[in-house]
């Protein structure tokens, strides 16, 4: 596993007393949103507020998971062709045969993440992400995290990834390009993993590397076919899972290319 040389990566925060910048990881109980030029021909502040409306009237309630979708703008990682769908709730191609993925399941799976027994008021502390895609998801948790990790095995999508992410300046998010079946030891334990694609099983070395009191959140092939999400938490007592609602992922597949 090669690891690229990282960037300044964080969004511009609003300033706070005295001029400092504000911290990224505000409480999970404020609601600080981070103002957003027009883009691409869409009032995307706008736009993105009223899709956040929709979520949660569609059910997500941390008000930290609301701000990060508030703060990251969609229509920067999706092709510009379909940047007029950019915040409808859909998965969109982002080459290679991957996707990206819902904002409604975005949002969920993050709120999901929070809900670890390790997670503090603040936000979540380290996170693995396996499969960075186009970096949405990164930048969003990037929000609600203090240090992101995230892997990507596509050489395209690891480059998109990077040209994507490194105007927004965050700088707790590190992108590694490598096999995520494999997690990323160096970094562990992470008080959350979180997977965009599904497999059979979840491999071994995602739950070595979750810490005590972690969570991790991941699409599993059902006996059907068919895709729910899965939630694991690392006690003392073990591992205890909970199955959730269907989903549709991409699935796991090992190796770099």
């Amino acid at each position: 596993m090669q690891r690229r040389p990282g960037f300044p990566a964080r969004l511009d925060l609003p300033a706070g007393p005295a001029g400092r910048a504000a911290s990224p990881f505000s409480p999970v109980g404020s609601r600080t949103v981070v103002a957003a030029p027009l883009g691409l021909g869409l009032d995307s502040a706008a736009v993105r507020s009223r899709m956040v409306q929709k979520l949660a009237q569609g059910g997500i309630g941390s008000s930290g998971v609301l701000d990060a979708m508030s703060a990251v703008e969609r229509h920067r990682f999706v092709d510009s062709a379909l940047v007029n769908q950019a915040y409808e709730d859909t998965s969109l191609p982002i080459g290679l045969g991957q996707t990206i993925s819902k904002p409604s399941v975005v949002a969920r799976m993050a709120e999901l993440l929070l809900g670890a027994r390790c997670a503090q008021p603040q936000g979540l502390g380290r996170v693995l992400e396996i499969g960075t895609g186009c970096g949405y998801q990164a930048a969003v948790l990037g929000q609600i995290a203090r240090e992101v990790y995230t892997l990507e095995r596509l050489r395209g999508l690891h480059d998109k990834a990077r040209d994507n992410l490194r105007p927004l300046r965050l700088a707790n998010v590190h992108l590694l390009f490598g096999d995520g079946m494999l997690g990323y030891a160096q970094g562990a334990p992470y008080s959350a993993i979180i997977s965009a694609a599904g497999g059979h099983a979840v491999p071994a070395a995602w739950c070595d590397q979750l810490a005590m009191g972690g969570r991790l959140v991941a699409p599993m092939a059902l006996s059907g076919g068919q895709q729910a999400l899965l939630v694991i938490d690392k006690t003392e007592q073990g591992l205890k899972q909970t199955v959730l609602e269907p989903v549709h992922f991409v699935p796991l597949k090992s190796g770099v290319g």
